[in-house]
């Protein structure tokens, strides 16, 4: 695994949208940008990639818990891949093994980690989704981070992202809705 650079971004949001103060909600996230062995080749096993989010899950987690404020109680994770690149290089980074050692870094996580992957262009942004660590329907916890790299995903890169978050939205007033919605 090649890794050209790590950026990590911190949101300490103190009001909503519309102005109104809200008890302070720390979200943070870790982007790897690393190169895609895979990036124009046709191949089926991609077991290699799943190293990958092994190898990143556990050391970005427990940085991204070093820089919040309280516990984390949301998470999710990313994955944006460069051009010669497929999306299911973006799956097999984030879903056969990255969540046991983000699960582990934050001691907890029995509801399913939101992901989201796609192909995309230089500079490109990509939606990291959030989500209640230990339950799977609370729907004020569900939120999102838009997230990029200037000079990331080169062709050749996928840019691998891991968020986590301390509360939930400013002022949320959704609940956990009906089950049928």
């Amino acid at each position: 695994m090649e890794t050209r650079k790590t950026v990590f971004t911190k949101e300490i949001i103190m009001m909503d949208e519309m102005g109104k103060p809200c008890a302070p909600i720390t979200r943070v996230a870790a982007l790897a940008i690393v190169r895609n062995a895979f990036a124009g080749i046709d191949q089926e096993d991609l077991s290699q990639l799943f190293e990958v989010g092994v190898a990143l899950g556990k050391t970005l987690t427990e940085e991204l818990v070093h820089m919040l404020s309280a516990p984390p109680i949301c998470y999710g994770k990313a994955a944006l891949v460069g051009t010669s690149g497929g999306m299911e290089h973006g799956a097999a980074v984030l879903h056969p093994r990255l969540g046991k050692p983000v699960r582990e870094a934050i001691g907890g996580g029995k509801a399913l980690m939101p992901s989201n992957h796609k192909v995309g262009a230089l500079g490109g942004s990509i939606d990291l989704p959030l989500g209640h660590k230990d339950e799977a329907w609370p729907f004020d916890h569900i939120d999102t981070m838009t997230l990029w790299v200037p000079d990331a995903p080169r062709a050749d890169e996928i840019v691998l992202c891991v968020g986590l978050s301390d509360g939930t939205r400013p002022h949320p007033r959704v609940g956990k809705g009906p089950r049928n919605s």
